[in-house]
């Protein structure tokens, strides 16, 4: 399934050398046009490598990004790291954290929605999971501002920042398909408002920081980065109903 939002990909043969890959990815990115949104470029080399970035970018931006090195092992599991595995295959990604970014200065009040993305997967996982569809929403605008490729340094996958064992409990094989994705984080986010009597709050505050320090502390955790989150999806779950 093709994502609804500009996203494309550049295929290499094997005869083109990494250099030439590598000089054809930056062509691309000073080619890439501004726009409202965040938008995703990838682009892959003979050897593997993966770029993501978002446009535009800043001086502040870019001190921000990290790189993860992702490859996968010979028993078939995903590695994340900080560094280049020695004699595999690998994928290089670049990445921000939207969600963690506690002292943002977007106004959550006025930023662009992305109010038709995803509008049949959304409405079906929301129908399925007994959800409003304007909190699915919220919480994947929150968690990846609709980045498909989004990766947190933790490891959380793709639109709703799906976590490996929380990918693996929901049935998602591939955190990185809209339709996998939304499923599965719809089905997540209707357990814990389950769990948590219906509190929005406790059970968004629970999908930031686990259900288990929700339930520690009896309420929103003392965490800057969860008491930002919180707030950042009610305002937009309240804009996503009127939009919707």
């Amino acid at each position: 399934m093709q994502p609804a939002h500009s996203l494309r990909f550049f295929y290499f043969p094997q005869v083109l050398t990494l250099i030439v890959s590598l000089l054809c990815s930056v062509s691309l990115l000073a080619q890439e046009p501004s726009a409202s949104k965040p938008r995703y470029k990838a682009s892959y080399s003979s050897s593997g490598i993966q770029s993501h970035s978002t446009a535009p970018a800043t001086s502040g931006s870019a001190q921000q990004k990290v790189k993860v090195y992702q490859y996968t092992k010979a028993d078939g599991s995903v590695v994340f790291a900080d560094h280049a595995p020695g004699d595999q295959d690998f994928k290089v990604l670049l990445y921000t954290c939207y969600a963690c970014k506690v002292d943002s200065e977007l106004d959550w009040q006025k930023i662009p929605l992305f109010s038709a993305d995803y509008d049949e997967l959304i409405h079906s996982a929301a129908r399925e999971n007994k959800l409003d569809p304007a909190l699915i929403r919220a919480v994947i605008h929150a968690e990846s501002a609709f980045k498909v490729f989004a990766l947190s340094r933790a490891g959380a996958m793709g639109l709703m920042q799906l976590m490996p064992n929380t990918a693996k409990a929901m049935g998602v094989n591939n955190p990185y398909r809209p339709d996998e994705n939304i499923a599965g984080g719809a089905r997540y986010l209707a357990k814990l408002l389950a769990r948590f009597d219906g509190d929005i709050d406790l059970a968004c505050a629970a999908y930031n920081a686990g259900p288990t320090t929700v339930a520690k502390y009896q309420g929103i955790p003392p965490y800057p980065e969860t008491q930002a989150y919180v707030k950042r999806v009610k305002i937009l779950l309240k804009r996503y109903q009127q939009a919707l």
